[in-house]
């Protein structure tokens, strides 16, 4: 994902915290994304696959978002934790909500690209990056 791309998931989360900035909202939206993603990617990489793309993911968008590495230290190396990722995102303002969550979301998409490769990460996660993206901002949730 480029930087635009990341701007566009950044602008999106924004978009679910509504007028009055909800970083609750913010955080149920990345929240169901990560959802969309092991529902995806979990036929092809296994569980314990997604489970560690998420914590690698946690961990390199902690370092220019430092609050996301107490979600990573809190949760479990083998299981995603994303009622901990959920609850550390409503806490935060919702610009640093979107940010922190589209910097974990780039993440996760560079990493999975330099596995198997841009094309491929394209084609598999498209359809949730165009939900995502084309979405209202009324829903919270991916279709």
């Amino acid at each position: 994902m480029e930087m635009l791309e990341q701007r566009q998931f950044e602008a999106a989360l924004m978009r679910r915290g509504g007028i009055d900035g909800d970083s609750a909202q913010i955080a149920s939206a990345v929240v169901s994304i990560w959802q969309e993603i092991a529902t995806c990617l979990s036929p092809i990489i296994g569980k314990g696959g997604v489970d560690a793309l998420y914590q690698r993911s946690l961990y390199l968008a902690g370092r220019t978002h430092p609050w996301l590495m107490t979600v990573h230290d809190r949760t479990h190396l083998a299981a995603m934790g994303l009622e901990a990722l959920k609850s550390k995102l409503a806490e935060q303002s919702s610009a640093n909500a979107a940010a922190g969550g589209a910097a974990l979301l780039h993440a996760f998409y560079a990493l999975l690209s330099s596995l198997i490769g841009a094309s491929l990460t394209e084609r598999v996660l498209y359809p949730i990056r165009i939900n995502f993206l084309s979405e209202s901002p009324e829903r919270n949730t991916l279709p």
